[in-house]
């Protein structure tokens, strides 16, 4: 029924990816070519690879009227996310999609619906996820702990820093490499805070008297 359905679109296209189990497209193609694609695109490295080059080539021609076949749902997309922001690209520029496999085709009403059962779905797992990481965000904060990266060292780490510091027997570039950390983490450690607000107050100084003519402020 699909074959009768697929021949009165202008163009039907096939794409073909290896999977990481079997990296051979013989079988896909072989489908493919009897489901009546004209043209095939076929990937030679697997989902793993971000780049897909032909998949990308696939989609520039095709055209509105158009059917792209695959073997089966996994070997157009990564995942259902990726897959989705396929078909939804599909879907957009009027374009059929056919998967063998799970006889899958949204050319019919029924293939549209379960499109949206799986956009739905989708949406229904990132919300869930969102909840989670609120939820673990929460109780992080409720044990004192916030969010973000955790500090490089200890604050008893950074007092013997300071005092081994004091001392004048270590440059910053020793205690780096003693703790185990870069020269610019030491000198933030040990520079005292009044220097960094002096510093901070002369830039702000140095930048008002660049305003207006020579000897105003």
């Amino acid at each position: 029924m699909t074959l009768f359905v697929i021949s009165f679109f202008r163009m039907v296209i096939g794409y073909a990816r290896v999977s990481t189990d079997d990296q051979t497209n013989a079988a896909q193609l072989a489908e493919l070519k009897k489901a009546g694609c004209k043209r095939i695109y076929e990937e030679k490295i697997s989902g793993r690879n971000v780049n897909r080059p032909e998949l990308t080539r696939c989609l520039d021609r095709l055209d509105e009227g158009d059917t792209l076949i695959v073997w089966r749902l996994d070997r157009l997309g990564r995942s259902l996310t990726d897959l989705l922001e396929i078909m939804t690209t599909l879907q957009r520029r009027k374009v059929a999609f056919v998967s063998l496999k799970e006889k899958f085709d949204t050319s019919h009403a029924a293939g549209r619906l379960i499109f949206h059962v799986f956009a739905s779905l989708a949406e229904f797992e990132r919300e869930l996820i969102r909840e989670r990481t609120m939820a673990g965000l929460s109780a992080a904060r409720a044990r004192g702990r916030l969010g973000g990266r955790k500090p490089k060292l200890a604050k008893d780490q950074m007092n013997k820093i300071r005092s081994l510091w004091d001392g004048n027997q270590y440059s910053k570039h020793e205690l780096g490499t003693m703790f185990n950390v870069s020269k610019s983490t030491i000198d933030r450690i040990v520079r005292p805070e009044p220097v960094r607000l002096k510093v901070a107050a002369k830039a702000g100084k140095q930048k008002r008297t660049t305003i207006g003519p020579r000897g105003r402020k």
